[in-house]
């Protein structure tokens, strides 16, 4: 019997879709699956009664 080497498979590409398309799912995917961002806080609140100074 003669001796097989095991021989690294190659991933397979998919049939029938672009590279394009493929990275247009992973971005569209990307987007979908991060959550929004929260509101950023106001720095200096205004105040009603402000006053001037002299």
């Amino acid at each position: 019997m003669p001796e097989t080497e095991a021989q690294p498979q190659q991933p397979h590409a998919a049939a029938g879709v672009s590279m394009h398309d493929l990275l247009a799912a992973c971005a569209a995917a990307r987007v979908i699956s991060t959550p929004p961002r929260a509101p950023e806080p106001q720095a200096h609140p205004v105040a009603e009664n402000h006053r001037e100074a002299a």
